[in-house]
């Protein structure tokens, strides 16, 4: 059985890569009986979707959504985004 430890890590790779079959099993049977690893995954999952959001209406022909990063703060984002 794998270990929370583990468990938080493949969720995190899974973002990334698809988990091969039998590691993906672990993690969902796992996930079944660990609700603290099922709200960690949920969390993930919030964060990636509002940040694609985010990235969505930035993208949009010049519309202003109220105050706005700087381009220095964006530019730091995209960098630590970028990097694994």
């Amino acid at each position: 059985m794998l270990s929370c430890k583990d468990v938080t890590r493949l969720i995190s790779e899974s973002m990334d890569h698809s988990l091969p079959l039998g590691k993906r099993v672990g993690v969902r049977f796992h996930l079944l009986i660990c609700k603290f690893c099922a709200r960690y995954e949920r969390q993930l999952l919030l964060i990636r979707e509002t940040v694609r959001r985010l990235v969505a209406t930035e993208d949009g022909p010049g519309e202003s959504h109220g105050e706005s990063l700087s381009e220095e703060a964006k530019g730091r984002i995209r960098k630590s985004l970028a990097t694994p």
